[in-house]
């Protein structure tokens, strides 16, 4: 098969702009885009010799509007192994739980970030090993924006969420850095929910969703005439975020000119819109993610150091998933009881066949993508129950279940021997479940001290003694 034939795309479209923008944002990555304004040319197109090489179809729902479920249907019967990508300014999980039924692979909110877009183009026509349940879904639930909704009890992630909690009530810059799922921007929205800028102005920008000659203006603003197609003031984001937060998703794709000069602007204090002859005094609070380690970065000259040291006034690292695999059952059923929660699907239940599988993955995409594919075996679940065999593509990686080892045996969480198969010392073991039992009661240190049997000041004494870190 041809390069062009693993490169081409039907987009299902009737606004001339956004055909053009997402035609853009293909090219770069070698992808060619056949426009369709109406469903009936769609159709007609895959009859087509071009339309017999395509790799995917783009379906913006508003073309066919409430039939767009019903084309979806019609496209797959026509073609059953092409997929198909829907974009909607809808952000109902209803419509993505009928559209993914319909035979839509995943369903994308508009606007949507050109690297997200890339990202589920290259997912679903991969021509690798079957992983169809493991690619990344846009994500269909709205993400709750305090501590309680953080669940986990490895003692990384437990000090992370420490330092967050102690550091949102502060007013300096924070720096979280971690994979790619790990939680970043949910942890700096929930920093910002219990700040003391809770209520005041609120940016989220993720730099990686702005194009490079663009993200001056994003950031700073501009005066009209600034350069060209400048035809009205903008404020940009900093000035937006006066006396509040901003928060910087991906501040490691930051253009090289653009670090220095925010470096600068935070020294300062002074924001000057490009074009503009007088800057303007903020206060504003970044909270910043990066993928990758700005330490690193720098050594390396791909960081300006001065910017660096300015967002990482407190640093948290957040840990991947597969260093934190006791957590996986209770993400599991936290995930399952939110989804449960969503129209159109049902409150189902785990096996410990299922659990041991999803324990024994080491999770790339990280809690995301665990979100992710708990999501999509919950929308084609015909039972009460998830089962291993809800899982096909993930079976066929790990091989048989019965070489898997089964969490129960990892002590939930705890682990009571060394690797040399003594037992680990009392003191290590008391301090792992108490920091299992906060992280189950969410940091509820009166639910801890009951549940654990002791009283408050008691359990306070043992946090001190045994130098555990408290997120409450």
């Amino acid at each position: 098969m041809s390069e062009l034939e693993t490169r081409l795309v039907m987009l299902i479209d009737d606004e001339p702009a956004q055909s053009r923008l997402i035609s853009a944002i293909a090219a770069r990555e070698g992808w060619r885009i056949i426009v369709a304004s109406d469903a009936e040319e769609a159709i007609a197109i895959l009859g087509t010799r071009e339309g017999m090489q395509l790799s995917a179809i783009l379906l913006d729902q508003w073309v066919p509007g409430d039939d767009a479920c019903a084309l979806i249907q019609e496209l797959k019967s026509r073609r059953p192994a092409l997929p198909i990508l829907m974009l909607t300014t809808s952000a109902s999980p209803l419509l993505a739980v009928e559209a993914m039924r319909a035979g839509a692979s995943d369903y994308l909110v508009k606007p949507v970030s050109p690297d997200r877009l890339m990202e589920a183009l290259r997912s679903v026509t991969t021509r690798e090993t079957p992983k169809k349940e493991l690619a990344p879904l846009t994500e269909k639930m709205s993400a709750t924006l305090d501590f309680d909704a953080m669940i986990g009890t490895a003692p990384k992630f437990r000090t992370a969420l420490a330092q967050a909690a102690k550091a949102a009530r502060g007013h300096g810059h924070v720096l979280i850095e971690g994979e790619s799922g790990t939680g970043k921007e949910m942890l700096m929205r929930a920093m910002h929910a219990a700040s003391p800028r809770s209520k005041a102005p609120l940016r989220v920008i993720n730099i990686g969703s702005v194009p490079p000659n663009s993200v001056e203006s994003v950031l700073f603003g501009h005066e009209p005439d600034a350069f060209p197609g400048a035809f009205d003031r903008q404020i940009g984001a900093m000035q937006h975020c006066d006396g509040g937060t901003l928060l910087l998703d991906e501040v490691d794709r930051l253009p090289n000119e653009m670090q220095a000069r925010l470096a600068e602007t935070l020294e300062s204090g002074i924001v000057r819109p490009v074009g503009a002859a007088h800057g303007f005094h903020v206060d504003v609070r970044l909270l910043s993610a990066s993928n990758y380690s700005l330490e690193r970065l720098t050594k390396t000259k791909h960081f300006d150091q001065k910017l660096a040291n300015k967002l990482g006034g407190t640093k948290i690292e957040l840990p991947p998933l597969r260093e934190r695999t006791g957590d996986i059952s209770a993400l599991t059923r936290h995930f399952l009881t939110r989804i449960g929660e969503q129209p159109g699907l049902n409150h189902l239940s785990i096996s410990d066949s299922a659990l041991t599988l999803l324990a024994a993955f080491d999770w790339p995409g990280n809690v995301r993508q665990l979100q992710s594919v708990l999501f999509r075996a919950a929308v084609y679940c015909e039972d009460q129950t998830l089962t291993a065999d809800s899982f096909p593509q993930l079976s066929e990686m790990l091989g048989e279940l019965e070489q898997l080892t089964s969490p129960q045996h990892e002590g939930v969480g705890v682990m009571l021997y060394t690797e040399d198969g003594n037992l680990r010392p009392l003191e290590e073991i008391e301090a792992d479940v108490i920091r299992l039992a906060i992280g189950h009661y969410r940091g509820r240190m009166t639910e801890v001290a009951r549940r654990l049997g002791i009283g408050r000041s008691t359990l306070y004494r043992k946090l001190s003694d045994l130098g555990i870190d408290n997120a409450a």
